[in-house]
């Protein structure tokens, strides 16, 4: 059966030096793809390209800031260009779950402008390139608090809320085109975040440790090769990925 992952296929994962992002380099590359690993924090980058060897590459990439996302291109190999996969997983949050009124403005958007920002610069530079060859799957990672809020997650949840109705409308723009865009929704996952988030790594174990049964980096990786996997006719437009008994 025909797939959107041929062997070879050249796909764009952001905030690849750890986590979600990281894991889904990993499976892309064991799927047969070249992978562009992009990141801040370069020296992660390179360890992990040093593992996954000539189908991978590591690019430095802040999607917060504009110079960085327009020079994408220039900072690539010419092989590397016909970008097939752009995985949009680069995601923010700090200081942990608090009301509104207890964090600045400035923080706030912050959140915003990597979640939801730093997603629309990557997508605006990278669908040109799809367009031109008719070709390409965008998958963004969204996020159940897309779909369902929390108390002390207002500026989060909100950015995800705005990452499941680009997601949507993005997909509609181009249903009459080579291009397919798919949003995975993932619930609670184990990852490096609660600690950023938090600003301890204390207290980001400790929050994955009250949760009780999370989701794992690998989890949320499969799920995005099962997307890309898929027949042409199929698209998988969002797929939710729970840890069970939730």
């Amino acid at each position: 059966m025909q797939s959107d992952l041929p062997d070879g296929s050249i796909a764009l994962v952001t905030g690849a030096s750890a986590g979600i992002g990281e894991q889904t380099a990993r499976a892309l590359s064991e799927a047969g793809c070249r992978v562009i690993c992009a990141a801040r924090r370069e020296s992660r980058l390179q360890a992990l390209v040093a593992e996954l060897g000539e189908r991978a590459i590591a690019l430095s990439l802040d999607v917060s800031d504009d110079a960085s996302v327009d020079a994408l291109y220039s900072r690539l190999p010419e092989a590397w260009h016909a970008i097939d996969i752009l995985v949009n997983n680069a995601g923010h949050d700090v200081g942990g779950r608090r009301r509104f009124h207890e964090g600045d403005a400035d923080e706030w958007l912050r959140i915003i402008d990597t979640n939801v920002s730093g997603m629309i610069r990557v997508t605006r530079k990278v669908i040109e390139g799809m367009l031109a060859r008719d070709r390409g799957h965008i998958i963004n990672l969204g996020s159940i608090a897309g779909i369902v809020p929390y108390a002390g997650g207002s500026i989060y949840a909100g950015s995800k809320h705005a990452v499941h109705g680009f997601s949507q409308s993005l997909r509609l723009d181009y249903a009459e085109t080579g291009i397919r865009v798919s949003e995975i929704m993932p619930g609670m996952v184990r990852t490096e975040f609660a600690a950023t988030r938090f600003g301890s790594a204390e207290k980001g174990a400790a929050f994955y440790d009250e949760f009780g049964v999370c989701l794992t980096p690998q989890d949320i990786a499969r799920s995005v090769v099962f997307a890309l996997e898929q027949p042409p006719h199929v698209e998988i437009a969002q797929l939710v990925v729970m840890p069970s008994g939730r």
